[in-house]
């Protein structure tokens, strides 16, 4: 894949101190969505802890059943904030990146791309991806390293979606509709590649 285009867990924090507004709720209340992406479920036995975590393209955010709308709103992207800063650290080992292009093939392509590898290379300097499909293996850049995990995954069902369709016909391009963060994306490695070949400015006066 050309350089020019392609679930994380915060843990708990404690929210203690965030108010005392109470509303009753149920130990397993129904899932009440905050956007199309984002899950909070109160439960009556979480007391003071508040954790995230990513289930497929959803946040889902565990909070008191006693906090307030306003609070609710405030922890959310508390914890938002927190995962992404999470995800932006962390660098899956060759095998973790194996089993992630397994279940993104299960979860986007029907299973139907099967590779024998996938690993991290340090010498696609102009490529964020590759693939080999006769002998059935993934490269994926080193410069992804650090990147948001969904870029990651674009990257991933990007190479996968070419173990079936070779080229980016429109065949390759409906397989690719299937990830839903498929834009965002490669707008996301867009802007790498355009801040890369920005001119470094001379430094302002004093600094």
């Amino acid at each position: 894949m050309p350089a020019d285009p392609s679930p994380g867990f915060a843990g708990e924090t404690s929210a203690h101190g965030a108010g005392t507004h109470r509303r009753s709720a149920p130990d397993h209340p129904p899932r009440v969505p905050v956007t199309s992406a984002v899950e909070v479920r109160r439960s009556a036995r979480r007391s003071r802890t508040v954790s995230a975590y990513r289930e497929g393209d959803r946040t889902i955010v565990l909070i008191p059943a006693r906090m307030s709308e306003a609070e609710e709103q405030r922890w959310v992207g508390v914890m938002l904030d927190k995962l992404a800063a999470q995800e932006s650290k962390r660098i899956l080992g060759d095998s973790e990146l194996a089993e992630r292009a397994e279940r993104l093939s299960a979860q986007y392509l029907e299973g139907r791309a099967r590779p024998l590898s996938v690993r991290w290379v340090t010498n696609q300097n102009t490529r964020w991806g590759s693939c080999t499909p006769a002998e059935g293996s993934i490269r994926l850049s080193h410069r992804l390293q650090g990147m948001p995990e969904y870029v990651v995954d674009y990257v991933l069902v990007h190479e996968l979606a070419h173990l079936l369709v070779p080229g980016h016909g429109p065949r390759f391009w409906r397989l690719l509709d299937a990830y839903p963060r498929t834009e965002r994306a490669r707008g996301y490695l867009e802007g790498v590649v355009a801040a890369d070949r920005l001119p470094h400015l001379p430094a302002a006066r004093g600094e």
